[in-house]
């Protein structure tokens, strides 16, 4: 299993926008192959932002790089610009090989 997170810093007073933008569009996941589970997670609030992480689990490494590579992936991204008032830099990507689960 691999699991793909990205990591957001939404400004404050930004977080109702930022949950409507993802939980209003279409992440076009539904039907490609390897792909398990979505959840976007808010995290704690700091002074100057709310953490929020996207997280997707995958069946394995080589399904999320070719999701990366599709079309499902370029049309899920395609208005990712128009967001950037909402966070504070860019997100930053992180990729985890699942080691253990326990159930």
């Amino acid at each position: 299993m691999f699991i793909a997170m990205n990591r957001f810093k939404v400004l404050p007073g930004a977080e109702a926008a930022f949950e409507e933008v993802w939980t209003s569009r279409d992440t076009f996941l539904r039907g490609v192959p390897g792909f398990m589970s979505f959840h976007l997670l808010r995290g704690p609030a700091k002074e100057d932002h709310v953490l929020y992480s996207s997280h997707s689990i995958w069946k394995d490494r080589a399904a999320f790089q070719a999701w990366t590579k599709s079309e499902a992936f370029r049309m899920a991204h395609r208005d990712a610009g128009n967001n950037k008032p909402l966070y504070a830099g860019h997100p930053e990507f992180e990729g985890f090989e699942v080691i253990q689960t326990v159930k």
